[in-house]
């Protein structure tokens, strides 16, 4: 998150959306943010809890004999067609979220 936070004017450029999700509770997010992003009080883009663990399930991602949600990055178009997914520890960089929405906004 505090990488895709650094790199936020990039994807405002590609007219893209950025939020977060994960599995911890409200507010653990709340504080989390705060605590990565002092300077603002927090992320600049939503950060969405999935407490009931839908979404992770949902998506394929959600280890269930740990109980928790895998890294991943989901590149949505304005359709709801997913268009690029990045899992495991280069979710964490948002160099290829940029450009498959860099992609997306040339089409």
């Amino acid at each position: 998150m505090k990488a895709y936070q650094a790199d936020i004017a990039k994807f405002t450029d590609t007219e893209t959306q950025v939020f977060g999700i994960s599995v911890d509770s409200v507010p653990a997010l709340k504080r989390w943010s705060e605590d990565l992003a002092p300077e603002t009080k927090g992320l600049s883009f939503p950060l969405l809890s999935d407490f009931k663990r839908t979404v992770v399930k949902d998506y394929g991602i959600f280890n269930e004999a740990a109980g928790f949600g895998m890294r991943a990055t989901f590149v949505v178009d304005k359709e709801g067609i997913i268009r690029h997914i990045e899992e495991g520890n280069t979710a964490i960089n948002p160099n290829a979220a940029f450009e498959a929405c860099n992609m997306l906004k040339k089409k």
